[in-house]
């Protein structure tokens, strides 16, 4: 079984750092310092939060790591994929809905935080002044969206449960992030509303298809872990 999650992640990582750099999350220097400040504080709860439910997640069965290492490539090589959508950010699959689904919504506030920070220093992927904004949005408020998603849908469709949660995820992200962007740069005319319409009816072009993609891979990557972790996952639902 580790050996199988260490091919995975070996795979993860050979293709993310083949994947071309040019564009971005929410890019270094785009959002206005106070922005920024802002939502380095509101992330800050989560992520402690989060380091909190990992020590508990994984002190009763330790293999519970190695499926975190997996949840974690699984977001970074997805997260890495990028097709360039607007000025200073871009649209890519997110990845954290199975990190939700699988370990709750707190965990992802720390994966999603430290895969942000190697993409921003090793694939200038974001930013580190940006890093609480895109945090806030890919590590917080979309796994939060799957796994709510997941939890009210499981119990009539499992396979539904996980696609709809990792589909739902991924556009509740790219709303955050349309927010973010029309908050700090509202439109002359028309203001806030105005702005984020722009931004989020041009993600819409690329981001829809990419969150269905990535709701089909993230069933496909489930049902693998059911099939070869299912000790783990009876554990982690005990927790």
């Amino acid at each position: 079984m580790k050996k199988k999650y260490t091919i995975l992640m070996t795979l993860a990582l050979i293709i993310s750092l083949t994947t071309s750099v040019y564009a971005m999350h929410i890019s270094e220097g785009f959002l206005p310092p106070l922005w920024c400040g802002v939502y380095f504080v509101l992330s800050v709860p989560f992520i402690i939060m989060g380091l909190k439910h990992i020590k508990k997640k994984t002190a009763k069965n330790k293999d519970i790591k190695m499926l975190l290492g997996l949840v974690a490539a699984y977001a970074f090589i997805l997260s890495a994929m990028k097709i360039p959508s607007v000025t200073g950010s871009c649209s890519h699959p997110t990845g954290t809905g199975l990190g939700a689904i699988l370990f709750g919504p707190f965990v992802m506030s720390v994966i999603g935080l430290l895969v942000l920070i190697f993409q921003a220093l090793l694939l200038a992927h974001g930013g580190i002044t940006t890093l609480g904004a895109n945090v806030f949005s890919m590590g917080i408020v979309g796994p939060i969206v799957s796994y709510l998603i997941f939890k009210v849908v499981k119990g009539k469709n499992k396979k539904m449960a996980v696609f709809l949660a990792a589909m739902f995820g991924d556009l509740a992200t790219y709303l955050t992030t349309s927010v973010q962007l029309a908050l700090a740069f509202p439109a002359k005319t028309g203001g806030v509303l105005i702005s984020f319409i722009k931004f989020f009816s041009i993600f819409a072009i690329t981001q829809i298809p990419l969150a269905i993609i990535e709701g089909i891979l993230t069933v496909v990557i489930f049902e693998f872990i059911e099939n070869y972790s299912s000790k783990e996952l009876k554990d982690l639902s005990e927790v």
